[in-house]
């Protein structure tokens, strides 16, 4: 089961990674109507591949017990200067892209390593009851028993 903060995350990445799509299919329609085919044809398998991405991402969060949840996907640009100008914003918007899965990863490493810490704290503490009779793993189970999960904290809805 996915913790609900990634969950958001890999949510915010499909919506993403689908409006990436969209902005590929407007390149490849900005790039039709002035004639330019070829980077037409490129914008358009650039666009098949964003979907992909999409799927990948929306298949990892099922696939974990994770739920999805679908926003609006925004309105692209639908007009560049130039070919060189149309590029460069491709170019740009996949810097972006990477950034949002390098926070992912980020992110998913910070909760687990927390994991590590607490499974690891348990560890030190059984190791200084090595030669316990009875009384300290009594008193450690105590303190495992009394362990709740308690849900992160909703974030506030954007308006």
């Amino acid at each position: 089961m996915l913790k609900e903060k990634i969950n958001k995350a890999f949510n915010s990445q499909v919506n993403k990674e689908v409006f990436s799509a969209y902005l590929y299919f407007s390149m490849c329609a900005y790039f039709d109507s002035i004639n330019l085919k070829g980077f037409s044809n490129w914008m358009r398998v650039q666009a098949q591949e964003e979907l992909f991405h999409a799927n990948k991402f929306f298949s990892f969060v099922l696939e974990r017990g994770g739920k999805i949840e679908l926003e609006g996907i925004e309105k692209p640009q639908t007009t560049w200067k130039s070919p060189l100008d149309a590029f460069e914003a491709a170019y740009k918007h996949e810097l972006f892209i990477s950034a949002s899965i390098n926070d992912i990863v980020a992110l998913s490493l910070n909760e687990q390593v927390e994991e590590e810490a607490n499974a690891d704290e348990i560890v030190q503490k059984l190791k200084l009851l090595v030669d316990d009779k009875g009384s300290g793993i009594f008193m450690m189970n105590n303190e495992l028993a009394a362990r709740v999960y308690m849900p992160p904290a909703a974030s506030a809805p954007a308006n």
